[in-house]
């Protein structure tokens, strides 16, 4: 897939791939911007850190599928409507 507005790849990144077995890894959404969001569609978990509950996305890829740049945007949209 060719870098676009739906997809990036940036292989000189020092952490790519930060999540394994994606098959097109897209970098554009690096950092998760469905992260505080409550109708999440991520493999996220909730976990304890320091005595806080937090949203732990370490095993979640779903940003970094090219073929969900659709459904981001409709839930970063749904959030704000």
């Amino acid at each position: 897939m060719e870098n676009s507005f739906k997809y990036f790849k940036n292989i000189e990144c020092k952490y790519f791939p930060c999540h394994k077995d994606v098959k097109e890894f897209n970098c554009l959404f690096c950092y998760c911007p469905l992260y505080h969001l409550n109708n999440c569609p991520g493999t996220y978990k909730m976990i304890e850190k320091n005595g806080r509950i937090i949203k732990s996305c370490v095993d979640c890829s779903f940003p970094h599928e090219a073929e969900n740049y659709k459904e981001i945007i409709k839930n970063l949209h749904d959030e704000m409507t």
